[in-house]
């Protein structure tokens, strides 16, 4: 770094944060990204299963709702994104 540089400033946060309780639970996307697509709802489950997801009902076990889901084998992120949250409903999370 030279010397005539200067430091460069913090920059605030894009988005602030409110000042409610925060929200248990992971967002769908989250877990949805960590994920390597084709994957069969098996994999889905051993691997992310135990992880609790963001809902309109509160915070509910990844599991729970694969068991609803009827497709056997998720072809892409947004194929399982929608399954999931077509169990787990559209909302504001509590």
């Amino acid at each position: 770094m030279a010397d005539d540089e200067e430091p460069e400033e913090e920059e605030a946060p894009a988005v602030e944060l409110g000042e409610g309780a925060s929200v248990a639970g992971a967002p769908l996307a989250r877990v949805a990204h960590r994920l390597q697509w084709g994957m069969e709802k098996s994999g889905v489950r051993e691997r992310e299963g135990d992880t609790e997801i963001r809902t309109p009902e509160g915070p509910t076990a990844l599991s729970e709702l694969l068991d609803e889901v009827d497709v056997p084998y998720f072809e892409s992120r947004q194929e399982f994104v929608e399954a999931v949250r077509a169990e787990a409903g559209v909302g504001p999370v509590d």
